[in-house]
């Protein structure tokens, strides 16, 4: 059967012409059965000679076989001469001739059914391969058509590539957003399932990221473009998903190769059966070749690798699609291999197993009200960028709307911030600060940044602000251990106390604490080095210093939505929703996807050895060489299409 390749580009042209040619072909085989059937009633009813029958039973096999003859000529032109069309054509023209030869049967119908067969067969291929490009193709939606954008007043409809980074665009409901921005002005919700896999809206309003790709579902939205089209993450994942086939796994390379070898030595195989028996028969060269020349085009028809060649890519593409409707962006065939042999998983910490946003974890006042302790530090941090400051201004949203008067600000470096607040001398900062005033301050029992706070040269307390863990943490560790993982490690740049509290919460088997970026590749090269050869080790990061472990690892897996564009560009899978939880759903779909097309390859080679041997013996007929082919093609393509569908995986 003609191997095809997937093009997810242009894909809605592509779908047209798929089912275009679907409907030609459902035509074509209509059409030739009706006419071999009337070609078989002839045959019965008035029993003409051979000449006059294969003139009859030509019709409907040009009529349905020139096709499959047309690219057999064309690849003999091309130097590639072994193909599966090769192998058809010279089978099912030896069907037609045998009957010429003396004490032989004619074939005539077989020829035809054979060539018939052939085409139903490349029929639910061309459906199969039809769904799983829609598996993938989906994300092809993502691509807006154009960008509002504000310029002297006026708003224009330009094209996404003619905004350039800092200038305003509008999105009205209904719309997508066409590049990535924070929103300036307006509130909304936005559809993101496309990019993460997820159902549920996601609400934004002023200060909020979005992202290109997404569709604005509720109100107008004025956003300041952070990217430029080339750069946003709508291109990002177009660029992923039209490269997804080009890393051919090593189950498909194999494949490929497999069938460039297998093909002539089947052809040779054949010749060899089909002469050097008559020349040993003790009735003579002419009297046997018939017989054995039936073995030898049944032998053929059987040895055809469409299976194979076939249902192995389509089951691959198929986990591949059915991986980026979950959110999970795998940039080739390749990585379903190495994903489904896990045996280690090494995280960074900020950002993939956090959130990698401060937020204020607890208020401890020292004989003061803790209500009002945390509303004189917001206050305090009120003009701060630092991530501290916007942690504990988060923490007292109505601090800017009091109407309470802020004075005398002065930033100490290395200690913190001194300000007046209402009339009061209030000092936020951390434990240097209170001793360089001489205030007596005594440490938290929690894991955390501690934020001491006195209030007119007396201690008030502290507030512990830490990175807030992701809700899904636990559960991604919990689940890779139960699909037997044997190691979970974190490596982070932060410190000890703060990294064993994490991989504690978590249950993480180890940790590395207070590593640069080259300490890390150090850490991941002794934990391959102790990896047995039949694992592979993943490593999930998020950050720009993240993309040289991520290209080191035997996988790299990158957090999409928030994750640096060089983690994206170096990792081999993208989780597009940030979730690590989405890693375990990732390796139950490669090994899916694996378990599939290893069904597919020991089917088709035990149902094809069994009629060889019955070829090769005499006991095979052509009927059963139909089923060895096509059937087995039939019934791998339908396994194939398995891949797809990951909702319980």
């Amino acid at each position: 059967m003609a191997h095809t390749h997937h093009d997810t580009a242009g894909h809605t042209h592509g779908s047209r012409h798929c089912d275009a040619g679907m409907k030609r072909r459902i035509a074509l085989i209509a059409v030739t059965s009706v006419l071999l059937a009337v070609a078989v009633f002839i045959e019965k009813r008035f029993s003409p000679d051979m000449l006059a029958m294969l003139a009859i039973y030509l019709v409907p096999y040009l009529l349905i076989g020139f096709g499959t003859l047309k690219e057999a000529v064309q690849g003999i032109a091309r130097g590639d001469v072994f193909n599966e069309n090769f192998l058809m054509s010279i089978a099912t023209i030896g069907a037609l001739c045998i009957g010429f030869l003396p004490g032989a049967e004619s074939e005539f119908p077989e020829a035809v059914f054979v060539m018939l067969f052939f085409q139903v067969g490349e029929l639910f291929e061309t459906y199969a391969e039809g769904k799983s490009r829609d598996s993938i193709s989906h994300l092809m939606d993502i691509r807006p058509d154009s960008a509002e954008v504000e310029r002297d007043g006026k708003i224009l409809k330009v094209a996404p590539e003619e905004v350039s980074p800092g200038e305003v665009i509008v999105i009205r409901p209904g719309e997508k957003v066409p590049l990535d921005g924070t929103v300036i002005e307006g509130s909304s919700s936005l559809n993101t399932i496309a990019l993460t896999g997820e159902s549920m809206p996601r609400d934004i309003t002023e200060g909020d990221e979005v992202m290109s790709g997404c569709i604005n579902l509720s109100g107008v939205l004025r956003v300041k473009t952070t990217k430029s089209f080339g750069e946003s993450t709508v291109s990002r994942i177009l660029n992923l998903v039209e490269s997804a086939d080009s890393n051919k796994s090593r189950s498909e390379s194999f494949i490929t190769r497999f069938a460039r070898v297998y093909t002539p030595v089947v052809v040779i195989a054949a010749v060899l059966l089909a002469i050097v028996p008559p020349l040993f028969s003790a009735g003579g060269f002419a009297a046997d070749f018939a017989g054995w020349l039936h073995r030898a085009l049944i032998f053929l028809v059987v040895s055809c690798p469409c299976a194979l060649v076939i249902s192995v890519p389509l089951t691959f593409f198929g986990g591949l699609g059915g991986a980026s409707r979950k959110g999970i962006l795998i940039k080739g065939s390749t990585y379903m291999d190495t994903l489904s042999r896990i045996g280690t998983v090494v995280f960074d910490k900020t950002g993939t197993l956090t959130r990698g946003v401060f937020a204020v974890e607890a208020v401890h006042p020292e004989d003061f009200n803790g209500h009002e302790l945390l509303h004189l530090a917001a206050h305090v941090e009120h003009f701060s960028t630092h991530p501290i400051g916007e942690a504990l201004r988060a923490a007292f949203p109505n601090e800017a709307t009091d109407g309470c008067p802020i004075s005398g600000v002065q930033e100490i470096a290395g200690q913190g911030i001194r300000a007046e607040v209402a009339g009061r001398q209030v000092c936020v900062g951390n434990s240097r600060m209170m001793d360089s005033l001489g205030i007596k301050w005594h440490d938290c029992h929690k894991i955390g940044t501690i934020i001491h706070v006195a209030v007119d040269g007396r201690y008030a307390g502290h507030i512990v602000i830490n990175d807030m863990v992701k809700e899904d943490s636990a559960q991604a560790i919990a689940d890779l251990k139960r699909l037997g993982v044997e190691k979970t490690v974190m490596l982070t740049g932060d410190r000890e106390e703060v990294a064993r509290n994490v991989a504690e919460k978590l249950g993480l088997d180890a940790w590395h604490a207070g590593l640069l970026p080259a300490d890390k590749v150090q850490c991941l090269e002794q934990l391959l080095a102790g990896q047995p050869k039949d694992r592979s080790l993943a490593f999930v990061g998020d950050g720009i210093n993240d993309a040289p472990v991520l290209k080191r690892a035997d996988v790299g897996i990158a957090m999409g939505g928030l994750g640096s564009d060089a983690a994206i560009e170096a990792a081999d899978i993208v989780l597009m929703d940030d979730k690590p939880s989405k890693i375990a759903t990732a390796v139950r779909i490669a090994r899916r996807t694996i378990r599939i097309a290893r069904q597919n390859v020991w089917f088709a080679i035990l149902v094809k050895a069994a009629i060889l041997i019955l070829a090769s013996i005499g006991l095979g007929t052509m009927w059963m060489a139909v089923f060895a082919d096509v059937g087995v093609t039939v019934l791998a393509v339908f396994n194939a299409m398995r891949a797809l569908h990951v909702s319980r995986s």
